[in-house]
């Protein structure tokens, strides 16, 4: 029988966009997908009710418009049966784009959005790339900094 590889774990810190002292420390098998990830963020942070997402990745630097603009976008299954917003941009599907395929190195960083009507923005920072796995299931939240908001505050 051969032995089943799992990739090796790599290892994000994803923090709440203008909250930097909230934020989660999460591990993820190189063979899960961005999915996966979102499914992690998503616990990790309390949320209890489901909303679309994307990620995006972006070779520019700096902020604001510029960098959002040149990235390339992963997004929940659902977006990219629809289209993109003027559908005609190509989608690239979450759940089909595994960790180990995306080139990532440490110290590099993206953005998460969950819930485009409320924008809940995350700045995710990769911090490991070669961890080994250890037993047990991935993801996994491995640290929690601060409470989470809640998804719906009163207003």
């Amino acid at each position: 029988m051969a032995k089943r590889t799992i990739g090796k774990i790599y290892v994000f810190k994803v923090a709440l966009e203008g909250r930097k002292r909230i934020w989660r420390r999460i591990a993820v098998r190189g063979n899960q997908t961005l999915d996966d990830l979102h499914e992690a963020i998503y616990e990790a942070f309390d949320r209890d009710d489901e909303h679309l997402y994307s990620f995006y990745l972006s070779n520019a630097t700096g902020r604001g418009r510029a960098w959002l603009t040149d990235a390339v976008e992963y997004a929940h299954p659902y977006s990219c049966s629809q289209g993109g917003f003027f559908g005609d941009e190509k989608m690239n599907n979450a759940a089909k784009t595994r960790i180990d395929t995306l080139k990532l190195k440490p110290g590099r960083k993206f953005k998460y959005l969950f819930d485009f009507g409320d924008s809940w923005w995350h700045d995710i920072t990769v911090e490991q790339t070669d961890g080994e796995p250890e037993k047990g299931r991935y993801p996994r939240v491995l640290d929690k900094h601060g409470k989470s908001p809640e998804q719906y505050p009163d207003y």
